[in-house]
């Protein structure tokens, strides 16, 4: 149940909110489940920009007509383990997890299966779609172009998002290796985070509109922009900067979706990007079976010693101990699930705002 006093509440309790925000504007059973579970999972494993805070982005977009409740969406076109899926302007945090469960039915057949997402809208925490995969033993890949925020390395005008990547591969013993990561030095939800904390965000997290380095929060509503990972030159940010592309290329260009500077924003301070270059935002999503590869139990038990022994990597000083990507989400997960989500004062008004309106009689204020 909530707790005022905390700001928490019970995963089960959020999501079955969010489930009823989205099933107020709309959208379908599905879709709102997808939706409930995409934000509630974020948020337990401690990815709090791409959590619940972003509903009311959702429902403005919604409200705004750019986002379609009760979609259609449909294979372009496919050959062999590839495959096309417009998504008829729908819901990206359903979407999403219908191009992989494609690209899982092609890897059945083909080994490998590869779907490229048109026509669809931002899609909240790309770990959550490969999930999918992972629970069949398969190996998974979830790419997406994100709202122009981010200047290419040595530039100081906004052409790309921050473009996550994320892998996973499924082990024995041990939880999957999750690598999921934006190609910027952080997120933009960080700088949201830290905006509504009223802190200062560190140096080359973002640059102001000449391309100097700036430590306000707020900056990218100033015409800033964020940097890519590596933060400088000096520090190789070219590779933040070329895999950022690299997603805008297989997302957008490759699959018929807006693309670069046009791709359709989610923050509402870029206002209308009128001029387009193909239909809404663009996902890439990728499933292979791993018994083409190696027998899958003795790849499993080899994934297992990997992760035991890079678990236990001497830290350096100062640092409690070095983890296997994805370990410190999944402990935050547990202990989530457990204590309860907390919920920050300004987020928890604005969702006790969209419990107002839609009469739902679960977040108070």
């Amino acid at each position: 149940m909530v707790n005022m006093e905390t700001n928490k509440i019970q995963s089960s309790d959020l999501e079955r909110f969010i489930r009823q925000v989205f099933y107020s504007l709309g959208f379908n059973d599905a879709e709102s489940e997808s939706g409930a579970r995409v934000l509630t999972l974020a948020d337990l494993r401690g990815v709090e920009s791409h959590g619940v805070a972003r509903l009311g982005g959702y429902v403005r977009l919604v409200d705004a007509g750019k986002i379609k409740p009760n979609a259609n969406p449909y294979v372009e076109r496919q050959s062999y383990g590839t495959a096309t899926l417009n998504a008829d302007s729908g819901l990206g945090l359903h979407m999403a997890g219908k191009a992989m469960h494609l690209a899982m039915e092609l890897a059945q057949l083909h080994g490998s299966g590869w779907v490229s997402v048109c026509n669809s809208s931002h899609f909240g925490i790309a770990y959550s779609h490969i999930t999918h995969a992972l629970e069949r033993g398969m190996m998974a890949l979830a790419l997406t172009n994100a709202s122009p925020l981010v200047a290419p390395a040595g530039g100081k005008e906004r052409l790309l998002g921050t473009n996550p990547i994320c892998l996973g591969i499924p082990a024995g013993q041990y939880p999957p290796f999750v690598l999921d990561m934006a190609t910027t030095v952080v997120a933009n939800g960080k700088l949201e985070v830290a905006a509504r904390k009223g802190v200062n965000i560190p140096l080359g997290y973002a640059q102001d509109a000449e391309g100097n380095p700036s430590t306000d929060p707020t900056i990218l509503t100033q015409g800033g922009s964020m940097v890519p990972l590596g933060g400088s030159l000096a520090h190789s940010s070219y590779k933040g900067y070329g895999l950022g592309a690299a997603v805008d290329i297989l997302s957008g260009v490759l699959s018929g979706a807006n693309y670069g500077p046009w791709v359709p924003p989610f923050v509402p301070f870029l206002g209308n990007i009128t001029e387009k270059q193909g239909d809404g935002i663009g996902h890439f999503v990728g499933a292979w079976q791993i018994d083409g590869f190696m027998d899958p139990q003795l790849f499993a038990q080899r994934m297992d010693t990997w992760i035991q022994r890079f678990s236990q990597s001497v830290p350096a000083a100062g640092v409690d101990r070095v983890y296997v990507p994805g370990q410190l989400e999944n402990m935050t997960h547990a202990k989530r699930l457990e204590t309860g989500i907390p919920i920050g004062i300004s987020v928890w008004e604005s969702l006790a705002a969209l419990d107002s309106r839609f009469g739902i009689g679960i977040i108070h204020s």
